[in-house]
């Protein structure tokens, strides 16, 4: 006799459980810390969270947020969803986050920003996804009324990574470790650049100094780590050449400004974290160790101020991964 229950069956020789996924996925349009000219932490707007095995969908929306008229946005939209894969066997992560009417200080404004990220775990060795970032875009983005046009690279963390080991990780990828060490490299070349940004690029380059050393590139890794990279290869700001904005400097995907700080455009974080999720053996115990799974983390403006206004401001992040097993 033999029993079946939602992904396991029991046949009279041995226990066998079907392939399911953990679908994970996150979005918020605005967060952050602002130290003046006032104090004020920005707690996550409009946060979702998908992370179970059904799947579906969840959207919020807000309107007309101000933070006392230094931050402000019109209009929040956050989406995620999970779904299994109609062509292909597998399964989809997608993760939205939109904001329309951005203002940060009357410095940088946008008409609409939209950060999209969604993953795919196919059901025969999917441990590793691939990702997309279709739908990633700045609509009428600007600094100080002057049009911001980003050079995009939605391709730049490359086809899911292919070798010996099955559960070979993105951050193990050469081509993408090169492309994110040149962007950070680049970025460090900056005279200008604030302490704590120059200190926080200083730390993405140690870590991909270390993953890119002898004996490390084309292995799995096996603890929690990940790089940050960039969407955007280039930026051009329209008629700057003609408009005396002192001290702006273009390096790859951000902006320094003098007397506002730092603007980084569409970062990723491609990393390894640890599942909530074990893997479950074919004899039904649970196995003690969890499986380290990709996730992607996209953020559309990071914003360092200093200045007229100081603090930390994220808009437009988004997040995708999940887990398949066995």
């Amino acid at each position: 006799m033999s029993t079946t229950t939602l992904d396991r069956t029991t046949t009279e020789h041995e226990t066998t459980y079907a392939p399911y996924h953990v679908y994970h996925a996150e979005a918020h349009v605005l967060s952050g810390k602002l130290d003046r000219p006032i104090q004020q932490n920005i707690e996550r707007q409009i946060p979702v969270h998908l992370e179970d095995r059904r799947g579906g969908h969840l959207t919020r929306i807000t309107e007309d947020f101000s933070l006392e008229g230094f931050i402000s946005f019109q209009r929040g939209e956050t989406r995620v969803s999970g779904s299994a894969g109609v062509k292909k066997p597998g399964w989809v992560t997608l993760s939205t986050s939109i904001l329309e009417g951005l203002n940060v200080f009357d410095v940088i404004t946008a008409d609409r920003v939209v950060s999209q990220v969604s993953t795919r775990h196919a059901q025969v060795n999917g441990h590793v996804p691939d990702v997309t970032f279709l739908g990633t875009q700045f609509k009428n983005l600007a600094l100080n009324g002057l049009t911001i046009t980003p050079k995009f690279d939605l391709g730049v963390c490359g086809a899911r990574p292919s070798g010996d080991e099955p559960d070979l990780p993105y951050v193990t990828s050469e081509p993408l470790l090169t492309a994110a060490k040149k962007q950070v490299e680049r970025v460090l070349r900056c005279k200008t650049l604030p302490d704590n940004v120059r200190e926080e690029y200083d730390r993405r380059l140690v870590t991909l100094q270390i993953l890119s050393s002898k004996g490390r590139v084309g292995k799995s890794c096996h603890e929690a780590t990940h790089i940050t990279c960039s969407l955007i290869q280039d930026i051009e700001i329209e008629g700057l050449e003609h408009t005396k904005i002192p001290g702006v400097e273009i390096l790859g995907n951000v902006i320094v400004i003098q007397d506002f700080g730092a603007v980084a455009l569409a970062e990723v974080e491609v990393g390894l974290e640890f599942s909530k999720e074990h893997h479950r053996p074919a004899n039904g115990s649970i196995a003690a160790k969890p499986r380290l799974s990709n996730y992607f983390q996209t953020t559309m403006l990071q914003m360092h101020l200093g200045c007229i206004g100081h603090g930390t401001v994220s808009a437009g992040t988004t997040k995708s991964n999940g887990n398949t097993a066995p």
